[in-house]
C-alpha cells in the first residue's frame, strides 16, 4: 500500500469526526476567521473548527512544526487540501497577508530569531499582517517610495505615508518598504520593516470603495517606532526581499477560487437558481456559452496550478510564471463576477432596499471589486510586461 493511501484514510476519518457540518457548507469571506487581535469568530462551530485544526498545525500544513505549523509532505499537503475540497470544508483561518506572503519571505530571508518570534503567531493565528507598499507618489513605480526610516540606534523612526493598505484598519503589524538612504539610486536605499501597529504614532484611515466597503486603508507614521531585529534581509537591500515577496502575493490571487473570495455561489449554481433549464441544460444558449467558456478556463487555471505546485516542488518553476497566473486568475474573476450580474438579470442589479437577499446585495459589490483586484499586486499591464521580458524574452 502507498504511504500516501494510508495518510488520506487517516485524513478522512480525522475530518469526518472533526469538521462541524456547518463549516462544510460554501461561506463568504465575512465567515471566515481572520485571526488577529480584532477577529471574531462567526459561530461556535467556525471557533471550535479553527481550534482543532489549529492544534494539528494544519492552519499551515506544510511549515515545520517548530514554526506552528503541521509538517507535512508536500505530498500530504496536497492530500489533506483535496480531502478538505472534496468534503466541503472550510479553511479554518483565512489565507491572508501572514501566511500566504510575509511567511514565505520570512522562511527565505528571514534570521532565526526572526522565524520563532513571528511563524507560530501567524500559523496560530494571534496575528494579522497588512502590506504597506503603495504611496501616494509610488504606486506602479514602486521604487519611488519616498517614506523613510531614520536609523536610531537599536530602533529606526518610521515617517510618512502608505496607500491602499488592504485590511489596515484590522492589522496588528505591517510589513512595510521604507527609504533607509535618500542619497542612493531608487531601488538601492529601500529596507524591509516589520511594524508593530499598535503604538503611537501610527493612523489608519479606511478609504471608501465604490463597492461601498472599505478595504482599504491609508496608513500615516509620524515618528512611529521599528525595532533593528525586525529589519528583514539587509539594510538597504529590501527591494529583493519585496520582489520576491510580490511573487508570493501573485501566487496568492492566482488561486482566487480556492481562497473563498467573494460569495458562495459558483456561476452554475447562480444559473440553476434563476434560469429555465430543460433536463438540466440552459436554455439561453448565449449565457450557456458564456458560461461553458468560464467553466473551462477556470479548470484550465485550477490545472495550471496544479501542475505549477508539482513543478514547484521539484525546484522547475520559474518564478517570473507567478505574474501570468495573477494576470489569467484576476481577469479570470472580473469575467466571474460580470457573468454572475448577467445570470441572475434584474436581482444582479441591487444595491440597497427590499426586492433583495443577502447574497443578491453582496454580488454587485464583489464584481466592483473584482476590478481592483487587476491592479493590486501589479495592475495586469504590469504583469503582462513581465511575461513579455522576463518568460518570454521578447526584446525591449
Amino acid at each position: 500500500m502507498e504511504p500516501l493511501d494510508a495518510f488520506r484514510r487517516e485524513v478522512v476519518a480525522w475530518l469526518e469526526d472533526n469538521c462541524p457540518r456547518s463549516q462544510r457548507e460554501p461561506a463568504g469571506p465575512e465567515e471566515l476567521y481572520q485571526g488577529g487581535s480584532k477577529g471574531c469568530f462567526s459561530s461556535q462551530d467556525a471557533r471550535t473548527w479553527f481550534e482543532r485544526m489549529r492544534e494539528k498545525g494544519w492552519t499551515v500544513p506544510d511549515w515545520p512544526r517548530e514554526y506552528g505549523g503541521g509538517g507535512l509532505s508536500p505530498g500530504q499537503a496536497k492530500v489533506l487540501k483535496t480531502e478538505m475540497k472534496r468534503l466541503g470544508c472550510r479553511p479554518p483561518l483565512a489565507t491572508g497577508q501572514g501566511i500566504a506572503m510575509l511567511g514565505p519571505a520570512l522562511f527565505e530571508y528571514g534570521s532565526e530569531q526572526q522565524k520563532r518570534e513571528h511563524l507560530p503567531r501567524i500559523a496560530r493565528g494571534e496575528v494579522r499582517w497588512c502590506q504597506g507598499y503603495s504611496e501616494p507618489g509610488a504606486g506602479s513605480d514602486l521604487a519611488n517610495i519616498q517614506c523613510r526610516a531614520e536609523d536610531k540606534g537599536d530602533h529606526f523612526v518610521v515617517n510618512g505615508t502608505k496607500l491602499w493598505t488592504s485590511n489596515a484598519d484590522r492589522a496588528d503589524w505591517i510589513f512595510c518598504l521604507v527609504r533607509t538612504d535618500p542619497k542612493a539610486a531608487k531601488q538601492a536605499g529601500i529596507s524591509f520593516l516589520l511594524i508593530d501597529m499598535r503604538q503611537n504614532g501610527i493612523e489608519v484611515r479606511p478609504i471608501e470603495l465604490i463597492s461601498g466597503e472599505s478595504d482599504f486603508c491609508q496608513v500615516f507614521f509620524e515618528n512611529a517606532r521599528a525595532e533593528k531585529h525586525n529589519l528583514l534581509g539587509d539594510l538597504n537591500r529590501g527591494w529583493t526581499v519585496a520582489k520576491r515577496l510580490l511573487q508570493h502575493e501573485r501566487t496568492l490571487m492566482s488561486q482566487l477560487s480556492e481562497i473563498a473570495v467573494g460569495p458562495k455561489f459558483s456561476p452554475g449554481e447562480v444559473a440553476r437558481r434563476y434560469l429555465s433549464l430543460e433536463n438540466g441544460v440552459l436554455t439561453n444558449s448565449g449565457l450557456r456559452e458564456q458560461l461553458v467558456r468560464y467553466e473551462m478556463d477556470a479548470m484550465a487555471l485550477a490545472l495550471s496550478n496544479q501542475k505549477a505546485f508539482e513543478e514547484s516542488g521539484q525546484g522547475r518553476l520559474d518564478p517570473n510564471s507567478t505574474s501570468f497566473f495573477k494576470y489569467y486568475a484576476t481577469e479570470l474573476d472580473k469575467r466571474r463576477g460580470e457573468l454572475k450580474l448577467a445570470l441572475m438579470g434584474t436581482q444582479g442589479l441591487g444595491w440597497s432596499g427590499p426586492g433583495f437577499d443577502s447574497d443578491e446585495l453582496m454580488e454587485p459589490r464583489t464584481w466592483a471589486f473584482s476590478k481592483a483586484l487587476t491592479i493590486a499586486g501589479g495592475s495586469s499591464e504590469v504583469q503582462l510586461n513581465v511575461i513579455a521580458k522576463r518568460v518570454l524574452d521578447l526584446p525591449e
